[in-house]
């Protein structure tokens, strides 16, 4: 197996960046393949266009006959630019994209009279097999029946000869088994309770969009070498592995000049972005050797959630033509910095105002303060759903490990934010004297655009900051599908902009004061109870642990423990008022969560029970035969003085057979854990077990199998070290 090994070295070592040519300029290659707005007007009917935009901007259903219209001006786009099949492109809740293909293509009963067809009826809706995707219990495995529909908020894109049409994916009985359906109730209702309180300041605001900017951090890591590692291939993580010398501690990635082989692969990458609409913008090396990240520009929330799925696919994709395998584990390398996916998001309107940034009067101001104030009201209401919404196996990893934000949910505002919020909190109750009003709006609230000019200062460590005109969710894994964190981030904020009209409605109706009285005194009493809420300081810190655990924040360090929160009485309320998901939907959730947790530390549990005993033990005796071996021979020419002269031989052969015991004692233990977990009925008991009972047993083996790397020689180690998956480039 070594010679896997060093084949894979000679591989790597001799590659050379793919050549690539860009096809023209970023603004004229844009859209190419997607039927936006520009295909819509050259391709559908003036009727058919009208329904399309009716649909996006209000909702507006579209009948199967105008939808006939538009498949066959969609397919005929499709067929100039050499598309041979189409598909229902949507998201199950497996983590990843699916899709089924069809061919363009009838024939008529005696087949004869060969077609191109694709009419409106295979454009709105479609029935896979949906019996192997996840359903929480939904239905039984027998009952197959799910379908895909069309949502034409998120346009039709072609990848490679394929028209992707982007759907919802539910059951027979109408729940939603995918990630896109309640992301979109999440979104419709953030957008009526924010329009309602938007109309306090500016009646001409109909629509409020969430939007979303994602950062997506990756590593890359030559095929070859990847491949020759079974747990890179089979977990997407290295689960065992010595820290490499150097690593990042001189903090010369990060930044740096990149690599060429990557240069190449990105300016490929970006390409193919191009041509889907996906408006990449940003790319760079990250902290770790051989991480990079790639940011986009805003988009509204729905379609960036879509992109980011796709962008995933199309990285990988892309990567094989470039020999990367291209790695989105949150902790992939034992030592150094895992990834993550930073979620950027805000609040605009239609008549084009960041609800999120200052303005530049009073009133602007105290429009912002009001959605300010509002989400981290909803942060501190809802701190241990938002944790339960990016709770992960491999995101467990990440969170708390001194290069992310910790378990603990807080909010980072900056030191002059803070100010602001303390000047407010002073805010006499009831009726303002004209006096506090003057102070007010002059030199609290109107002076916010300045105090912002020195508040755009980020803190690493705060899962959830405000950096400027937008709140960062840094919290989310690499691998996430953005629609759980923003799904359930768009939820509470639409639940207290709710909370916050009715509050205000009722101090202006019933206590006779003015619009701007009721909204500072709402605003006054919000800033006093989330206090605990906003931190300001070292999120890795002891002392935080300490103080939060004094305020009463949640420190939920893993996922089994993190995931209760969405079946508690407050979230299913919270999701079932706002139509978002039913009891039901929340549930099977729940469950598929549990199970997948519990299966990826099954996996991981088996995969490094084999690498141990089929890698490293076998390699280990090997090496520590020649030692044996070397002792007789120093034996039978020293005589009775060898013990002195191979003393240092005896003693590594000592320590080898100490490492090979640990390691198989603590297999065997490890597998014995799994079997008395594995015949647990209860989802929740199950992944707390294996959590609790398996799990540990991971950093024991490793322990023995790293000390064992440093022991052996090098020439006969099977598996690519780190210095090697890190470093080749």
């Amino acid at each position: 197996m070594s010679t896997l090994r060093f084949q894979a070295l000679k591989d790597a070592s001799s590659r050379k960046p793919v050549k690539f040519e860009e096809s023209g300029r970023k603004s004229e290659l844009f859209g190419s393949n997607v039927f936006n707005d520009k295909s819509m007007r050259q391709y559908l009917t003036a009727d058919a266009y009208k329904g399309v935009k009716d649909a996006v901007q209000h909702g507006t259903k579209i009948d199967r006959k105008l939808a006939d219209y538009i498949a066959l001006g969609m397919k005929e786009w499709a067929l100039a630019k050499g598309v041979t099949h189409y598909t229902h492109w949507f998201q199950p809740l497996t983590g990843s994209t699916a899709e089924k293909h069809d061919a363009f293509f009838e024939t008529s009963y005696d087949g004869s009279d060969p077609v191109e067809k694709f009419g409106g009826g295979q454009l709105v809706q479609q029935e896979p097999d949906a019996s192997s995707f996840p359903n929480g219990g939904i239905r039984n495995t027998f009952e197959a029946r799910g379908y895909t529909a069309w949502d034409p908020t998120s346009p039709a894109f072609i990848f490679g000869t394929t028209l992707c049409i982007p759907t919802v994916f539910i059951s027979y009985t109408g729940e939603a088994l995918d990630y896109k359906t309640p992301l979109l109730r999440a979104l419709n209702s953030v957008d009526e309770a924010a329009t309602e309180v938007c109309k306090y300041f500016d009646k001409n605001v109909k629509k409020v969009t969430a939007t979303l900017g994602w950062e997506q951090e990756y590593f890359l890591v030559d095929s070859a070498l990847a491949n020759s590692r079974p747990d890179l291939m089979l977990t997407g993580r290295t689960l065992l592995g010595h820290t490499s010398a150097k690593g990042q501690q001189l903090d010369d990635h990060y930044f740096g000049s990149i690599p060429s082989r990557a240069l190449a692969y990105m300016r490929e990458l970006e390409e193919e972005c191009m041509l889907l609409g996906i408006p990449v913008k940003t790319r760079h090396n990250e902290v770790a050797p051989n991480q990079f990240e790639l940011a986009p520009i805003f988009e509204e929330t729905n379609l960036a959630v879509d992109h980011n799925s796709l962008l995933m696919d199309v990285m990988s994709k892309v990567g094989e033509r470039h020999d990367f395998a291209v790695l989105f584990h949150e902790k992939p390398f034992k030592g150094v910095n895992g990834s993550g996916k930073h979620n950027n998001w805000s609040l605009a309107t239609d008549t084009g105002v960041n609800l999120l940034s200052p303005g530049k009067t009073p009133m602007s101001n105290l429009q912002f303060l009001s959605f300010f104030i509002n989400t981290i009201k909803a942060v501190n209401e809802y701190e241990e759903l938002l944790r339960a919404a990016i709770a992960t196996a491999s995101n467990d990893h990440r969170l708390g490990a001194n290069e992310a934000p910790p378990a603990i949910i807080s909010v980072f505002i900056g030191e002059q934010l803070t100010k602001v919020l303390a000047n407010l909190e002073g805010v006499s109750k009831g009726k303002l004297s004209p006096e506090e009003k003057t102070d007010l709006k002059l030199n609290v609230v109107g002076k916010i655009p300045d105090v912002m000019l020195d508040n755009t200062d980020r803190n690493r460590t705060s899962p959830f900051a405000f950096t400027g005109n937008k709140f960062e969710f840094r919290a989310v894994g690499s691998s996430a599908n953005c629609a759980n964190a923003m799904t359930t981030l768009n939820s509470i904020v639409a639940k207290q902009l709710k909370d916050f009209k009715k509050e205000v409605d009722t101090l202006i109706e019933k206590k006779d004061l003015k619009k701007d009285e009721a909204i500072f005194n709402v605003l006054r009493e919000y800033i006093k109870t989330t206090k605990n809420i906003l931190f300001e300081g070292d999120g890795y810190s002891e002392e935080w642990e300490k103080e939060a655990k004094k305020r009463g924040l949640s420190n939920h360090k893993t996922t089994p423990t993190a995931l209760k929160a969405k079946v508690s009485k407050k979230a299913l309320d919270l999701f079932k008022d706002l139509n978002v998901m039913n009891h039901v939907e929340v549930e099977a959730r729940y469950e598929i969560e549990l199970e997948e947790y519990t299966k990826k530390i099954q996996i991981e549990g088996r995969v490094l029970g084999d690498i141990a005993r089929n890698h490293v033990i076998p390699t280990a005796i090997r090496y520590q035969n020649t030692l044996i071996e070397n002792v007789r021979g120093l034996k039978e020419i020293f005589g009775k003085d060898f013990e002195k002269i191979a003393k240092e031989q005896i003693s590594l052969i000592k320590e080898i057979s100490a490492h090979i015991e640990g390691i198989n004692s603590n297999v065997e233990a490890m597998t014995e854990a799994r079997k008395k977990a594995n015949v647990l009925t209860d989802a929740q008991k199950m992944a707390e077990t294996y959590c609790d009972k398996v799990k540990p047993y991971f950093e024991i083996i490793r322990e023995h199998c790293d000390k064992l790397e440093l022991l052996v020689d090098d020439e006969i180690w099977t598996l690519t070290k780190y210095r090697e998956l890190l470093f080749t480039r």
